[in-house]
Order: C-alpha cells, then structure tokens, then sequence
C-alpha cells in the first residue's frame, strides 16, 4: 500500500484542522473545580509533527524519489 498524493494532502488537512481545533480548546479559560481530561498542548504538538511529516513525504513525492541528505550534495 502506498501513501499517494490525495491521502497526502487529506491527512495534512486533517491535522491543521486538528491543530486549529485544539488551539480553540486550549484558549477557553478554565473553569474553577473543574479537571481539564485532555490536554489540548500535547495534541497541538502531535499534530505539528503529522504536519513536518506530511510535508517531508510531499517533497517526497513531487521529487519522484526519496530525497536524502547525501554528502556534497543538495538532496536533489
């Protein structure tokens, strides 16, 4: 199973939308006596590290080859 272009793109989506989502969590004020069950940072964090994922196999994919860090080189 390979991971193309459409899925790419809809899974990067998907976490900035999560990220936006959980940004707009984490700015309610809290509520006094009340335990906050989720902490909305960590998925903020989570879903920043989809998105450098998702990026770095983007360049993967237009490339048409894995781009690696090659000595004296560009990647390219």
């Amino acid at each position: 199973m390979e991971l193309g272009l459409a899925a790419t793109l809809a899974i990067t989506a998907g976490a900035f939308a999560l990220f936006g989502f959980a940004t707009w969590r984490a700015r309610q004020p809290a509520e006094p006596l009340k335990v906050r069950w989720v902490n909305y940072h960590l998925i903020q964090f989570a879903a920043i590290l989809v998105v450098l994922l998702m990026a770095a196999h983007l360049m993967t994919l237009f490339a048409g080859r894995p781009v690696t860090g090659q000595p004296g080189g560009t990647g390219f």
